[in-house]
């Protein structure tokens, strides 16, 4: 990991011709940090660093959404995730470089790198804007207990694809969700990292049995059905490869 900060920046052309892109959103990006453990010191060190370096240096100046979380199921365990949303690429520039010039920041993570064994194995940095549909977290709202946050990622071979799997959420297919207590705190493309073209979506659940009985009523839905099948004939399979990861809210976690 290297020393700089958590948020990696990008090019100052690539801002300048992005920024406006959110203007008309509160949270018009999700930066989403994925950190591979091994098991042994580093996930208690990964964490108290989250705790006590990274999110004490971000309340002081990011009101953002702060999303923490430790996977339950996942391609690689142990594992931690962050999620922190940013109304434009220049506040997300912002934030970093207020990082960088944080001496207790600095100080923290080099206090959390200390050692024999490395902080993490490796980790993944992936840039996702907001889609239109998506709705709002509210920074302060969290859950009276962590809740399971299941991430979901959909890839679509083409762009125009996955225009049609934006289509289908952002009509029929968000009110089946609410109907049967699917639901989404964030719905994003990524600009930057692994998988392109995709939808990425973040929903919570009180516990995995509440993610069961929604998901089992989604799948038996009628009008599921039926806009299922509207699709396919209309566009073929929109998404060929679905990616499912669970997470739990971390007990320092903003949102829960």
């Amino acid at each position: 990991m290297r020393r700089r900060n958590f948020i990696e920046l990008m090019g100052s052309a690539l801002m300048a011709g992005a920024a406006g892109q959110a203007a008309e959103k509160k949270t018009g990006y999700y930066v989403l940090g994925q950190y591979f453990l091994r098991n042994g010191t580093q996930v208690g060190r990964v964490h108290e660093f989250f705790r006590n370096g990274l999110l004490a240096a971000l309340n002081k100046v990011h009101r953002g959404p702060k999303i923490f979380l430790e996977a339950l199921v996942a391609p690689h365990m142990p594992q931690v995730a962050s999620i922190l949303g940013f109304s434009s690429l220049e506040e997300y520039a912002s934030v970093a470089q207020k990082l960088d010039e944080d001496t207790a920041y600095r100080a923290a993570l080099a206090a959390a790198e200390e050692g024999a064994e490395s902080l993490t194995e490796h980790y993944t940095t992936t840039l996702l804007r907001a889609t239109d549909y998506s709705p709002e977290i509210d920074p302060g709202a969290s859950a009276k207990a962590p809740r399971v946050f299941e991430l979901r990622v959909y890839h679509s071979p083409t762009l125009r694809q996955l225009k049609a799997l934006h289509e289908r959420f952002a009509g029929p297919e968000i009110k089946i969700f609410h109907r049967v207590g699917v639901h989404p705190i964030l719905y994003t493309s990524t600009v930057f990292g692994a998988n392109k073209p995709n939808l990425t979506y973040l929903t919570p659940f009180e516990n995995l049995a509440a993610r069961e009985k929604a998901w089992a009523a989604f799948a038996a839905d009628p009008e599921w059905i039926k806009v299922r099948k509207e699709s396919i004939d209309r566009h073929g399979q929109i998404s060929s490869v679905i990616q499912i990861s669970l997470y739990r809210a971390t007990e320092y976690s903003p949102v829960k």
